[in-house]
Formats: C-alpha cells, structure tokens, sequence
C-alpha cells in the first residue's frame, strides 16, 4: 500500500502506483510525508490532556518545526503509516516531504 525503504528504491515514486488504503485515497502511507498546517511540539500529547482537550486537539499557534504525517520512502514499514508523527524545519525544503491539496465538500443545499 506504500512506498518505504525497502520497495522504493530510495527514490519518491508517482502517485496511484500501489492500492489505495480503506477510504479510497492513495499514498496515505509512504512515499513522502504530508506537510501539516500545525506546528510540532514535543509535548503535545501531554498538553492537550491537561487541558481536557482530546478531540481535534490545536497545536501552538506558532514554532520552528511543523508536523510531518504518513511514513516516506526511506523510513521502515513499522513507521510507514497515517499516524506516523514526526517533524521539520518549517523553511527549509526536504525530499521526503509534501503536501496534500484538498477541497470542501460542497453542500447540495
């Protein structure tokens, strides 16, 4: 379902080559990480809890580092997932990283 270190090559790769996950979308897992809108924050986790906040939790509202989601094509299959977190330097360019573009759903209404 993704491209990780010992099927890509060490090279990122096209999207749609492998399966889709469950929800129909492609390269959820792999190939490169996703750019996320939050800011990274070792203590994120914690902070949220003391707060009481545990759905859709915010991050701070600013940082150095920004969020990466989803595994790239260098990292072991244990890490290649959605939920994999991890972070980097919000200005500068990285192989391994990109983002997802994405639109509303519009209403019928």
């Amino acid at each position: 379902m993704g491209w990780y270190y010992e099927n890509s090559h060490g090279e990122t790769k096209p999207v749609g080559l492998k399966w889709p996950n469950g929800l129909g979308l492609y390269d959820m897992s792999g190939n490169v990480e996703e750019w996320c809108e939050d800011w990274y924050s070792s203590t994120y986790y914690q902070t949220c809890a003391d707060k009481g906040i545990i759905m859709n939790p915010t991050d701070p509202e600013v940082g150095v580092f920004r969020v990466l989601r989803g595994g790239y094509f260098r990292i072991n299959v244990l890490n290649c997932r959605v939920a994999h977190r991890s972070y980097g330097w919000s200005f500068r360019c990285h192989d391994n990283v990109g983002f997802r573009l994405a639109l509303p759903l519009q209403s019928d209404g």
